[in-house]
């Protein structure tokens, strides 16, 4: 479990087949073989800890799933080790569990800080409502507003400067994960509803 308060943007340094190394510092604090770390709010599992790296295995499952097939060596990637028990939920319960990937529409600068719009698939919308949560690239964000196929989430400066969204562009794809509660929700109302 994830709160989606980015620790710290790595680089990507190299694939090595189906394996994705990863450049940090912060994140390798503590960080053991077979732990989780979120890699742009992808829950992946670190197969090998490097001297100021790790590795990760990335399965075709993930790849279909999330943005992390188009990342090239140098690339910026958001960092965050999993909630310790007890530990302060600064974001939202982010399972790292990408739910799809969306688009980049627009950034546009509002005051110091920046509005992001983001195509996402229709599917998901469903899930997506004003004021509440959603990850993107793994960032706990509140919807600012919702369109039928898009949101749009207001950034402020430290978040542009300090995860990946601050690379990003129009036309980018980002990992979009949902607030597991309103599925959950979703799911138990359906089983709930009379038959027929």
């Amino acid at each position: 479990m994830f709160t989606g308060i980015v620790e710290e943007m790595g680089r990507v340094r190299e694939w090595r087949g189906d394996t994705l190394v990863i450049d940090a510092q912060v994140a390798l604090e503590g960080t053991r073989v077979g732990d989780s770390i979120a890699v742009n709010g992808v829950c992946i599992t670190a197969v090998a800890v490097e001297d100021a790296a790790f590795a990760f295995d990335v399965s075709p499952e993930t790849a279909r799933r999330s943005n992390l097939d188009a990342l090239r060596p140098g690339d910026p990637v958001d960092l965050e080790r999993p909630l310790p028990y007890g530990g302060r939920v600064g974001g939202h319960l982010v399972q790292g569990h990408v739910d799809g990937v969306g688009v980049v529409r627009s950034i546009a600068p509002d005051g110091e800080s920046y509005l992001y719009a983001f195509d996402a698939p229709p599917p998901l919308m469903r899930y997506i409502v004003e004021k509440g949560f959603v990850a993107v690239d793994g960032i706990s964000l509140t919807v600012a507003e919702r369109e039928a196929t898009a949101f749009t989430v207001a950034v402020i400066p430290y978040t542009h400067e300090h995860t990946v969204l601050g690379a990003r562009s129009p036309g980018d794809r980002v990992n979009i994960e949902v607030d597991i509660l309103a599925k959950y929700a979703e799911q138990l109302l359906a089983a709930r509803a009379p038959a027929g």
